[in-house]
């Protein structure tokens, strides 16, 4: 008789064997449903939470780091790092490489609120006004992160 062990995978692994290792298809489907791998990242990250179960990361403790010195805006751009790292899923940006596009979200700030503007892309500039480390591989996903999480990048910008 077969013994049969259980065996804990995060949902960030789960995805990963699932794209990689066609024998654990059926399995991983069976366990976390058909969906949960067919949704885009986009539909999947609409919270600095979600990024953090995507990556399979613990939330930053905010009250323990504010103790330790931290700022708001330290703690709000340690949380848009998290959530652009989710979004590039596996992507880093190439500085030396004035032929990839980096998109970063703009916003658009007056005296009723913040709102996404657009999104823009830059081939190699890191300028401090352009969030470098926040960049984005894809026009689409600036734009996500833009609509979705302005009020996040409100913070911090502020």
């Amino acid at each position: 008789m077969e013994t049969l062990e259980v065996i804990k995978i995060s949902r960030s692994n789960a995805r990963k064997l699932y794209n990689t290792m066609p024998e654990f298809k059926s399995a991983l489907e069976d366990t976390f449903g058909k969906a949960f791998f067919s949704s885009s990242i986009i539909d999947r990250i609409k919270s600095y939470e979600d990024a953090c179960a995507e990556l399979g990361e613990e939330s930053l403790n905010e009250s323990e780091m504010i103790k330790s010195g931290f700022t708001q805006d330290e703690i709000d751009y340690r949380k848009l790092k998290t959530i652009t790292k989710a979004y590039n899923e596996g992507w880093v940006a190439d500085y030396n490489n004035p032929d990839q596009k980096k998109w970063c979200p703009w916003f658009n700030f007056s005296p009723s609120g913040v709102r996404f503007g657009v999104s823009g892309y830059d081939y190699s500039n890191a300028g401090a006004g352009r969030a470098a480390r926040l960049c984005l591989k894809s026009e689409e996903l600036s734009n996500a992160a833009g609509k979705d999480h302005t009020e996040l990048y409100a913070k911090f910008i502020n």
